[in-house]
C-alpha cells in the first residue's frame, strides 16, 4: 500500500495528546488519581509509543503502477 501522511498524522496528533495528559495526570494527579498513577503511566507510555510507531513509513511497494505507455483514445 502507499503511504499515506495524513492518516497518520492523524494517528499521531490524538495519540501525543492522549499519551501525554495520561503522563500528567500520572504525575500531578492527586486523591483517586494517585491510585491509579501505574496504570496512567502505562497506557499514557504506550499511546506515546503508538503514535510514534505510526510514523514509521511502509515498506511496501505501490500497489498499482503509473500508466505510462498506454495510448490509447
Amino acid at each position: 500500500m502507499a503511504d499515506n501522511r495524513i492518516a497518520r498524522g492523524i494517528v499521531l496528533v490524538p495519540c501525543l495528546l492522549l499519551g501525554g495528559s495520561f503522563l500528567a495526570t500520572a504525575v500531578w494527579g492527586q486523591g483517586a488519581a494517585a491510585d491509579n498513577r501505574g496504570l496512567a503511566t502505562a497506557i499514557g507510555a504506550a499511546l506515546l509509543v503508538g503514535g510514534l510507531l505510526s510514523q514509521v513509513p511502509s515498506s511496501d511497494d505501490q500497489v498499482t503502477k503509473p500508466d505510462d505507455g498506454d495510448r490509447s483514445p
